[in-house]
Parts: structure tokens; C-alpha cells; sequence
């Protein structure tokens, strides 16, 4: 079934030589459906840190250059091949593995996620990878629940801030760390019971204070370095650290000893369909009932358009934003 496509469409290319300096915004042949795929209109395209490495070709997932960057969108279906779930018109979030910062996406039907009416497209993108890593995260890599304390950092970027919101819907009691007083009252205001400024060289006594000497039972991490490290200051025995990402751009050297003193567990966070398809489809109806519920709802910034791709990367990568960077077409 086919809709009317254009013969081409205008995106971001990476090319020979890595590096953001060196995208190319130019024209590309539209992608066509084929059997287990559909093709988008793409009305919003999210960035990730994961983006910026992968334009670096620093990230473990390497496209053959040149390539079209962005993982994750949302838009209207265009185009279906066969016998197929969606049909045109069908409003649709998506993570696809690289595609996105372009006028049209070919998305595997088995990666979509149905949006509501109620749901922009801006929102609706925000939710393939950061909502799904922190879903993941917090109920399959651990269980959150009312017994737990859970220490969020970058609480109001992408994956912290639905870490943050998911945590507070488990009943858990969440303590949120950011770089300024803005960034902490975005994350109280989204379920964040404390608010603790990373810039505070004694924020760890902060978050021991915050659980009566206790510490963190879980730590979400997306930042890395030293902060990953100095996590393990204020975890509470038996408590775990889930390795998210690294936004600081370091990868924690952790102490061992730390682990063996505390009988900690630090913990990756890494799914994919293929591997983990059940377990994605399970946690997709947990993040489209929150959404329901009205217990997540997705902070995004939308006012750079697909040809401001290079500025916004620059935010990013500066910290220069709080929730979900989004490209609007």
C-alpha cells in the first residue's frame, strides 16, 4: 500500500570524515518500504549524546559512511509494505538505528510505538530511547518500588528526567542532581523529591543526608567519570549502580574495592529489538500506560527546525538545555 512519496528529500549527511564540523545538509533518495518496514514523513527527530558519538564514529554502533544520523523520531506513516500492522496516516514514535535527521525515515514496524492523539510528535520523540532506556533501566535491570531511594543525575536531560518521573510513578523516593537551580526545580516539578547541585563539592553528604545516612539503593548514571565514581560514595549497601551512558564523555575507572566493601552491583543498561524484543514490547505498554495516566510527560525543547542540526548538537553537547532536544520539520 502507497502513499505519494517524493523521489528524494532533503538531510543531514555524515560523511567521509567524521565530526559535526563536517555534516553536509544536502538531498538523499527517499527510502521506500520493503517487507517488516515502513516509511515516516518525519515530524520531529530527538537528538542523543549517542549521536554526537556516532557523528564522531566514537559510538560501538558504526554505519558505513556516508550516513544520514538520528536515532529517534516520531511522524506519520507514509508507506507500508504487504501485509503489514500500520497503515498510512498511523501516528508513530520510533528508535531507528540511524536515518532520522531527514525529511522521511524507513522505521522496522516491530520498533514503532503507536502515539496518542494527545501526544505532539515533539513529545511523542522523546520517548523511543530516552523513555525506553530509563524503563529498562529501572524495571528490568532492577525493580523499582517504594523501598527504594534513587539517585538520578542529569536529572533534567533526556534519560534522567524519564528516569526521574518513572522512579516517582514506582513510588520510589527520587533525589535529583543537576547544575542549577533551574534544572532542579524542572526535575522537582516531574516527581524529584531533593534536589542536589552536582557543582556542590559535598553533594555526596547531601544525598546521604537525604536517606538518613543510608545512601542511594539505586543510582542512575548517563554522565560517567568521576561522577560514576563518586556515586559509589553515597550508595547504600547492596545497592546498584546502573551505567546509563557517558555524557561527561569519561568512562568510569571504578574501584573495585568499593564494590566488594559495599557488596555493590554496577550494572549496563543496553537493549536492543532483535535481542530483546519481548522485553521491549512488555516495557513499551509500561511506558504507554504512564502516558495514560498522565504519570510521564516528556519535557522537550523544539525550537531548532531539521536545518539547525549543528546548533543543536552544539547545546547539547554544552549542556545548554534541559529535557529533550527536538528537531521539528
Amino acid at each position: 500500500m502507497t502513499a505519494a512519496l517524493p523521489v528524494s528529500m532533503a538531510a543531514w549527511i555524515s560523511g567521509e570524515t567524521p565530526g559535526a564540523e563536517h555534516l553536509t545538509f544536502s538531498t538523499r533518495p527517499a527510502p521506500r518500504a520493503k517487507p517488516g518496514t515502513m516509511v515516516v514523513r518525519v515530524a520531529a527527530s530527538a537528538l542523543n549524546f549517542s549521536d554526537i558519538l556516532m557523528i564522531d564514529g566514537k559510538y560501538q554502533v558504526r554505519p558505513p559512511r556516508p550516513f544520514i544520523p538520528g536515532q529517534e523520531i516520531a511522524g506519520a506513516v507514509m508507506e507500508v509494505a504487504g501485509d503489514s500492522a500500520w497503515k498510512p496516516g498511523d501516528r508513530i514514535a520510533s528508535k531507528v538505528f540511524w536515518g532520522g535527521f531527514s525529511e522521511f525515515a524507513e522505521v522496522r514496524e516491530d520498533m514503532a510505538i503507536a502515539l496518542p492523539d494527545d501526544v505532539d510528535f515533539a513529545r511523542g520523540a522523546a520517548l523511543p530511547v530516552s523513555y525506553m532506556t530509563a524503563m529498562v533501566a529501572l524495571h528490568d535491570s532492577v525493580d523499582v518500588g517504594p523501598q527504594d531511594s534513587v539517585l538520578v543525575h542529569a536529572a533534567a536531560g533526556g534519560v534522567g528526567l524519564a528516569a526521574v518521573e518513572i522512579a516517582h510513578a514506582a513510588g520510589a523516593k527520587v533525589i535529583a542532581t543537576a547544575g542549577s537551580s533551574e534544572k532542579l526545580d524542572l526535575a522537582k516539578n516531574h516527581g524529584a523529591d531533593i534536589g542536589v547541585n552536582y557543582r556542590d563539592k559535598n553533594w555526596k553528604d547531601a544525598v546521604k543526608e537525604a536517606t538518613e545516612g543510608k545512601g542511594a539503593t539505586i543510582v542512575v548514571d548517563p554522565v560517567g567519570g568521576d561522577v560514576a565514581t563518586e556515586s559509589l560514595r553515597c550508595i547504600a549497601r547492596h545497592g546498584t549502580l546502573l551505567i546509563v551512558g557517558f555524557a561527561s564523555g569519561k568512562i568510569a575507572q571504578l574501584p573495585s574495592n568499593y564494590l566488594l566493601l559495599k557488596s555493590l552491583t554496577a550494572r549496563g543498561v543496553l537493549w536492543d529489538h532483535d535481542r530483546d524484543g519481548p522485553m521491549i514490547a512488555h516495557m513499551t505498554k509500561r511506558i504507554q500506560k504512564l502516558l495514560q495516566q498522565g504519570k510521564i510527560n516528556p519535557v522537550v525543547r523544539s525550537d531548532f527546525t531539521l536545518e539547525d542540526l549543528p546548533q543543536a548538537l552544539d547545546a547539547l553537547s554544552n549542556r545548554n538545555s534541559v529535557g529533550k532536544l527536538v528537531l521539528t520539520l
